[in-house]
């Protein structure tokens, strides 16, 4: 009988489809899929690749960025309802509102927006790249959306922009604590700490290093410390044990997206047997949303 893996290896061959994964999804859900990264390399490989179908299995707005960097392919989602929180803050009307009272701002989104968002926006950015997108800007003032903590990692970083920040933010990321990087720190004492930049400040003020979840993962790789503590996403901790073997990964429990975790082995399956969940984006958006993505994947 043939089992859940084997049906999804044959659909895959059938339909010539590529299967991406984002860190934050299950062990078994990276495990087939063809790359896992994070949302820059995940935006990057939807570019480029030939395959006809692009099995998407992350939220609803990394499924977009794929459809707007590749118009002409199919991008399924396994999940279609695993909306991202931050994306829902963060309409197109409410960001044009935004622009309409800072004339002359450079407005630079996080890629965890709307499709319809990005096309408000001058161009996107992800947090392994935030910094290096702002720096190279002409403009000194800038309107960042719509993730106050990233947003203030980067203006605390180039005091030389002049930067107003959308009041919004990962709920995940947000909600972990000084208190819990300390007990940590107090548990695993000798280990490396690193964050994500979607943290709060004082999270991050009590870290050896901050980065996104690929330049954490490349971090633990170079180091010859054995004992990491990463405050993230808790889905990151499989790569981060499969491509660092014999390292140690602590990670905050409390640190789950509910909607990564949707997605399963057999819902993949499902949507690749009917070509279900497919991203269906206006012309328009396609249109006007291109730009500031393919910016994105230019500069890193």
């Amino acid at each position: 009988m043939e089992t859940v893996r084997e049906k999804i290896a044959r659909l895959k061959k059938e339909k010539n489809a590529i299967i991406l994964a984002h860190n934050y999804t299950t062990a078994e859900v990276q495990d087939i899929a063809d790359y896992v990264g994070d949302s820059l390399g995940l935006s990057i490989e939807a570019s480029k690749t030939d395959a006809d179908v692009i099995v998407f299995c992350g939220v609803t707005f990394m499924g977009e960025s794929a459809k707007i960097l590749s118009p002409g392919k199919t991008v399924l989602m396994p999940v279609p309802d695993a909306l991202c929180d931050m994306a829902s803050i963060c309409s197109a009307e409410s960001l044009a509102q935004c622009k309409a009272k800072h004339p002359g701002y450079t407005v630079v989104g996080y890629v965890n927006t709307t499709g319809e968002t990005k096309t408000q926006m001058d161009v996107c950015c992800t947090s392994g790249n935030a910094l290096k997108v702002v720096s190279s800007l002409g403009s000194d003032k800038v309107l960042f959306v719509p993730d106050r903590n990233l947003g203030a990692f980067i203006a605390e970083r180039i005091p030389e922009k002049e930067m107003v920040l959308w009041d919004g933010c990962c709920p995940i990321h947000d909600s972990i604590t000084r208190e819990q990087i300390l007990e940590l720190k107090g548990m695993y004492p000798g280990s490396i700490s690193m964050a994500h930049p979607e943290c709060r400040k004082e999270v991050l003020d009590e870290v050896d290093f901050i980065g996104s979840t690929e330049a954490m993962l490349n971090e633990c790789k170079k180091s010859d410390n054995s004992e990491f503590i990463v405050i993230t996403e808790v889905g990151m901790k499989h790569r981060m044990e499969k491509e660092c073997p014999g390292k140690i990964f602590h990670f905050p429990e409390s640190a789950v997206c509910d909607s990564m975790k949707k997605i399963t082995l057999e819902l993949v399956a499902s949507c690749l047997e009917d070509m279900t969940g497919e991203i269906v984006l206006d012309d328009d958006v396609i249109r006007d949303a291109y730009l500031p993505v393919k910016r994105m994947t230019e500069i890193r």
